[in-house]
């Protein structure tokens, strides 16, 4: 035990040199107070006993560190992150802190030990893994490896983990052997006018070889790659090292492709993307492709769509025109991508296979596709062709008024619709066409979402608190409600005789037209500045309120110039002329469209709440007379309110005072 500064703590601190004397020292288990984690021998501790402790390697790591992966910038250890909410997420490991962090101007930020074991690597100074043991190739699935996740991936190449001998330290960092051994520079043959060095890609440049930046799949991770600083330019470390054979066969295709080195750039034949320094042809067929896509699977089944997808590298005359219906831009006919033949539309190859966990490759053409059973499991047809729930359900058409809606997205009823002769009971034809399993659009949930019911919850989309069916995540318990899921499956959405087809961007950010609402993620048509979010493009067309006796309808535009038809004939207060608003043509009026709708327009009364914290289920009411007190503020219960289903129990409490405690919060955290 040494007695040593106290590098900025106001006592004196001991050097603890093994795990006994840190042991005879310590309390409780104690993280260090730099980097976070639980503190190990050796290190340092607080000789007044404070509770202070330092690993020894972040007490001495440097307040400036030259970087060989980022030579342009020193790295800066910080207290803090430089952002008002003090906390960082490591660009190398993509886990947040609030800790010390190293810094660069050029907003990268990583964790002490991070920047300090690829600092290691830089320098080939492997003495950390000397008393790691070496783990050899595992022989693994690729569902194995969808099962551990990231953990399963070279800190390196970001490759799997299990195909090549690795280290797997206690830290947390795994490494291939491989990768711990890579040259600093080296010379290639894709850029021969300087060497290639070992660098962090914090540019996102795309590989000069595959074409690819890996951007969204590694998130914030800044990969390994071999670049050259001069000349803006980086190649992916399994692209430097990955062999050229001169003959590639795949059972893929029916021909083999041979080896064809060039200094100039081609179009890949099978993806559409450009590629250079290396191309494999196909002699028989007249194609070119990229080295990896010589082994593009010939059938799959994605997430995005509910039939198989084929690869064609060349598209059918039925597709000459089609857009990929993942990023809208326009699919070129003379180069590959996929398509689904039952629907006509078709996929970019990058935009469909990105991410590896949104599909599967097919084996055989006649494999069975996911089940398309009815989404209402208590509908069934009879031989006089009428749906049941519990009682028989009919075939619109209906004459039940405007004030009916339907229970499974609660939008008001429109042929065709099934209704109950017997209840009230209504369900779009289209609702209770949906399956039982989907897979929805734009979500990074992995397996199909089941349909669930007469459940309250939060969409993760529209964000409104709903208890109409809904489409639920088996792994996060996320949920969406029916109107997303059905603005979400593929094809051109129209919207107030807005002139050109609505398609969702899930990256687009902007303002929305309707309530002038900041999103991320909309419905636009990219040749138009119009924009909708989600929850304004759900949206009732038609509503009814007591303020009129007649249906008001969502208007876009108020071009009445006078000036008293500038309020709401609800509220009394003013309307913004740009926003979008509910009207009724027979009578003038014009009202706000939460006014009409209210709070929680999606909720469906008499039905049951679950409270956690009451024990008997709770009925969603609407008061209109008689306000007790609610037993959670003790203000009156007016409108929405909570009532206990035992009458001899007399509890109630507003809506808002369960929902925004036991309910938003608890979603807000989860996701």
């Amino acid at each position: 035990m040494e007695e040593s500064n106290n590098y900025g703590h106001q006592h004196p601190l001991l050097l603890m040199l093994n795990q006994d004397q840190l042991i005879h020292n310590q309390s409780a288990v104690t993280d260090c107070s730099r980097c976070g984690e639980k503190v190990s021998a050796p290190c340092f501790c607080c000789a007044e006993h404070c509770g202070f402790y330092l690993h020894k390697v972040c007490a001495e790591a440097p307040l400036e560190l030259n970087h060989p992966f980022h030579p342009h910038h020193p790295l800066l250890l910080m207290q803090n992150a430089p952002y008002s909410s003090g906390r960082y997420i490591c660009n190398f490991c993509d886990k947040g802190s609030n800790e010390f962090v190293y810094h660069c101007s050029c907003h990268l930020n990583f964790h002490i030990k991070c920047a300090l074991f690829t600092f290691n690597i830089a320098e080939n100074n492997l003495k950390e893994l000397d008393h790691v043991a070496l783990q050899h190739p595992l022989i693994s699935t690729e569902n194995d490896d969808e099962e551990l996740g990231d953990v399963s991936k070279c800190f390196g190449c970001w490759e799997p983990l299990a195909k090549y001998t690795h280290f797997s330290p206690d830290c947390g960092f795994n490494f291939h052997e491989k990768c711990a051994k890579l040259p600093f520079k080296l010379n290639h043959g894709c850029h021969r006018k300087h060497p290639l060095a070992l660098q962090f890609n914090n540019k996102w440049l795309s590989c000069k070889i595959c074409r690819a930046t890996n951007r969204k799949t590694d998130r914030r991770r800044i990969r390994f790659v071999y670049g050259c600083s001069p000349c803006k330019l980086a190649v992916h470390i399994e692209c430097v090292s990955a062999s050229l054979d001169l003959v590639v066969e795949d059972k893929s295709h029916e021909h083999p492709f041979s080896l064809f080195t060039r200094r100039s750039s081609f179009i890949c034949d099978a993806c559409g993307m450009e590629g250079s320094y290396a191309s494999y042809i196909c002699c028989t067929c007249n194609i070119m492709v990229h080295k990896k896509c010589t082994s593009l699977p010939r059938i799959i089944k994605s997430k995005w769509h509910d039939h198989r997808l084929f690869h064609k590298y060349f598209l059918p005359d039925e597709f000459t025109s089609s857009d990929c219906m993942i990023c809208h831009n326009e699919v070129d006919p003379e180069h590959g991508s996929y398509c689904c033949s039952h629907c006509n539309i078709t996929f970019h190859v990058h935009c469909v296979t990105e991410d590896k966990r949104s599909y599967s490759i097919v084996s055989l053409e006649n494999e069975d596709e996911m089940p398309n059973e009815s989404s209402i499991i208590v509908i069934e047809s009879n031989d006089a062709g009428e749906a049941k729930h519990m009682h028989n359900l009919m075939l619109g058409p209906f004459d039940g008024g405007y004030e009916n809606s339907c229970d499974g997205c609660m939008l008001p009823i429109s042929d065709p619709f099934y209704y109950c002769s017997e209840c009230v009971f209504f369900l779009h034809k289209a609702c209770a066409e949906l399956p039982k399993m989907k897979n929805v659009w734009h979500e990074l949930c992995r397996e199909p979402l089941a349909l669930i019911s007469d459940k309250v919850f939060e969409c993760a989309k529209c964000r409104h608190i709903c208890n109409t069916f809904a489409y639920e995540c088996s792994e996060c318990e996320s949920k969406r409600c029916f109107r997303c899921v059905i603005a979400l499956t593929p094809g051109a959405r129209t919207c107030l005789r807005h002139e050109h087809p609505l398609f969702f961007y899930k990256d687009y950010q902007g303002h929305c037209d309707a309530c002038g609402n900041l999103t991320l993620g909309a419905f636009c048509f990219k040749d138009c500045n119009f924009v909708l979010h989600f929850g304004c493009f759900s949206l009732p067309i038609t509503a009814h309120h007591k303020c009129d006796e007649h249906l008001l309808s969502l208007t876009a535009h108020d071009d009445n110039n006078y000036s008293e038809s500038h309020y709401c004939d609800i509220c009394e207060e003013s309307r913004d002329l740009n926003r979008w608003f509910y009207y009724c043509a027979i009578c003038s009026t014009s009202v706000h469209v939460n006014c009409v709708l209210g709070k929680y327009p999606f909720l469906k009364l008499g039905s049951i709440f679950e409270e956690t914290d009451h024990p008997h289920p709770l009925i969603i009411v609407k008061k209109k007379y008689y306000y007790f007190d609610c037993d959670k503020c003790g203000k009156p219960c007016e409108d929405l309110s909570l009532e206990c289903s035992k009458l001899e129990c007399k509890y109630i409490v507003h809506l808002d005072c369960v929902v925004h405690y036991t309910l938003r919060c608890f979603l807000w955290w989860r996701m």
